[in-house]
């Protein structure tokens, strides 16, 4: 990998961390936006909103795609949309520590998904990153076991972020990435419209609401998909999916800070193993690569 490969990637997995950071500092607003919004009507005038502003933005940058691309942009919007109404559905049925534990789950899908899909072939590394991901998970969001209705629903959605991840790692491309992005946020605003037939969505209630949502539209919809479809045209599907897994940290973390949750062994240690997972994706190459490097060199 060259330098400017090496620095980009760098700069693409800090997007995404900044990415499941925001993704991480909504789960209280949602929480607290489903006890007074159906589901389906939250989703669409978060998206709709989101999908606005990207097209203000981008409208030029749409008219440059292929068709193909907007078949592709369409496809993965699909993908995300139906997911983000079974993730939210399970979580009214579900506890949310459960349902933070599921929707993780795509941490797994992603690399079975892509070793079916696109024949991959992952060195060991990888899968024990995925296992200590999915340990940090059960410790973060895990209290207790049960099988329900909403659980399923939840790892379905979480299947579905996993075949999204493995596909914007396929299609995204640097130059296309904002077109594909607001692509995918159209078809996610129109599945979400969809979902709320025949009445159609009702809208937030008082201004505290709104403002919630427009957060969640502008910051944790619109510019979270800018990023990830960016920097997932510099990193493997993998690599990405484990280095989402932490939201639930984040998601911890604003918890502790603005919610009633207590600082646990539990928050510690799940953490510690997410971020020991991202250090053996993200580090552990880079140390093979030197140390290479360093033979090639004493030759």
């Amino acid at each position: 990998m060259s330098a400017t490969a090496s620095r980009t990637a760098t700069l693409a997995t800090l997007g995404l961390v900044a990415v499941t950071a925001v993704w991480g500092s909504t789960f209280f607003l949602i929480k607290d936006l489903l006890a007074r919004m159906p589901v389906a009507d939250f989703l669409a005038v978060r998206f709709v909103i989101a999908a606005a502003a990207m097209t203000l933005l981008f409208f030029r940058h749409l008219l440059r795609l292929s068709r193909r691309e907007w078949w592709q942009g369409a496809a993965l919007g699909a993908l995300y949309g139906i997911a983000q109404l079974l993730q939210t559905s399970g979580l009214e049925h579900t506890s949310a520590s459960i349902s933070g534990f599921a929707t993780g789950m795509y941490v797994v899908f992603t690399p079975l998904l892509g070793t079916v899909l696109l024949r991959q072939r992952l060195p060991s590394v990888t899968w024990i990153a995925v296992l200590l991901s999915v340990g940090g998970l059960a410790l973060l969001a895990l209290h207790g076991l049960s099988i329900g209705y909403g659980v399923w629903l939840t790892v379905a959605s979480a299947a579905l972020y996993g075949l999204h991840i493995v596909g914007l790692g396929t299609w995204s491309r640097p130059g296309s990435a904002f077109a594909l992005s607001t692509v995918q946020m159209l078809m996610i605003a129109a599945i979400c419209l969809l979902a709320t037939l025949p009445k159609g969505p009702s809208l937030p209630p008082g201004a505290g609401a709104w403002l919630a949502v427009l957060y969640m539209a502008l910051a944790a919809g619109a510019g979270a998909m800018l990023v990830q479809t960016w920097a997932q045209a510099h990193l493997s599907p993998t690599r990405a999916a484990i280095v989402m897994t932490l939201e639930p940290v984040f998601a911890a973390g604003f918890a502790v800070a603005f919610g009633d949750d207590l600082l646990t062994w539990r928050m510690l240690g799940g953490g510690a193993l997410i971020l020991a997972a991202m250090y053996l994706v993200e580090l552990a190459p880079r140390s093979n690569a030197l140390q290479a490097e360093g033979l090639h060199h004493e030759v």
